[in-house]
């Protein structure tokens, strides 16, 4: 019996995450009976974060205006991020006998309005889609939303998994009493002054590839050392050896969507450097985040951990003191379980799809 086909339009902006979310999801649909076919227009990311493919995947290029004849869209069709569906593609699905489910993959948010509009349909009364529905599909924190990516076996192999044997493969010799702390991080001002509260107390730090790599070397310098600090680069991460980096730390810092949703399901204190925009959105975004995260966090430790998190992404130089004891780890746990508890992004496309079929 043919599988259902679904067709995952993603154009890479910048920083690799949307194609670092679009993969995961067409990982995780093809795991559970979907072909899907990934079109992106620039997938050279996927080298390292998915240099052996998932079954069920095929990866092509963005389709021009010269669109092969034999490829028709399947039973769904997402276009992530409001990427647009090249005007060929859309006409042909207007052109089929029963339309596609057209799914606009919505960027992720903890804002209010998300709740409102989500599984909303927009008609398209014009252009080369004229006559379909598209949805709008949010990700989400709560049950009202789409929920988040996790794949059905992602709990059991965390459970399974172990640090040291991990660490050791990838060349790293962690120390008895050092703090780990893993670092991903845009361009960041900020950093020296994280840098220089981290050799105060033993410490490993564990830099990502790129804009992190290279600011903790012009930092630490050629021994990599300094006070209590010690750093290590790691090369460029596949997106299951990234996870199991959260997982083997004791503090990790993130950025943009990807990275943020997996740090949530690690269970450990993390802090977000969110995507920074022009107009400002992104702060709103971020208290956004920060009331539902910390809502039923002690108060002292909810003003300690925002407090943090708004200096790391207004980029000051003068850092608070970063939070201490258990709490944070706790409310981190409290607040994985309850997503845990949730249906995840996959599911709810796949039901909702079959719904809307």
């Amino acid at each position: 019996m043919d599988l259902p086909r679904w067709d995952l339009f993603c154009r890479v902006v910048d920083n690799h995450g949307d194609i670092g979310v679009c993969w995961r999801l067409a990982a995780d649909l093809a795991a559970r009976g979907v072909a899907v076919r990934l079109w992106v227009d620039d997938a050279s990311a996927l080298r390292w974060m998915a240099p052996h493919g998932a079954a069920g995947v095929t990866v092509l290029g963005w389709p021009g205006a010269g669109l092969e004849v034999n490829v028709m869209p399947g039973e769904v069709v997402i276009e992530a991020f409001g990427c647009e569906l090249p005007a060929n593609f859309a006409r042909r699905m207007a052109q089929m006998p029963r339309a596609p489910v057209w799914i606009n993959l919505e960027y992720l948010s903890a804002e209010p309005f998300v709740e409102r509009v989500h599984r909303l349909p927009s008609p398209q009364p014009g252009g080369p889609g004229a006559g379909l529905r598209k949805w709008f599909f949010y990700p989400g924190f709560t049950e009202r939303t789409g929920g988040l990516i996790r794949e059905p076996d992602l709990a059991s192999r965390q459970r399974a998994f172990e640090a040291e044997p991990w660490l050791q493969a990838q060349g790293v010799q962690p120390r008895a009493g050092e703090q780990r702390v893993s670092l991903f991080c845009y361009e960041q001002a900020a950093l020296p002054a994280l840098l220089e509260r981290l050799t105060q107390q033993p410490t490993l730090l564990l830099a990502t590839h790129g804009a992190a790599a290279r600011q903790v070397a012009h930092f630490l310098g050629a021994e990599m050392q300094r006070g209590g600090l010690r750093a290590r680069i790691l090369p460029a991460l596949t997106q299951r050896d990234y996870d199991h980096l959260l997982w083997s730390c004791d503090l990790n810092f993130v950025r943009g969507e990807d990275s943020f949703v997996r740090a949530q399901w690690a269970g450990k204190p993390f802090v977000w450097q969110i995507y920074p925009q022009n107009d400002g959105a992104h702060s709103v975004k971020l208290a956004a985040f920060l009331a539902r995260f910390l809502a039923n966090a002690d108060p002292e430790l909810g003003a300690s951990v925002g407090q943090w998190w708004r200096a790391w992404n207004e980029q000051s130089a003068d850092l608070p003191a970063l939070p201490s004891g258990t709490g944070w780890s706790s409310r981190c746990v409290a607040w994985r379980d309850g997503l845990l508890a949730q249906s995840d992004l996959t599911t709810q496309l796949l039901g909702f799809a079959t719904e809307s079929r």
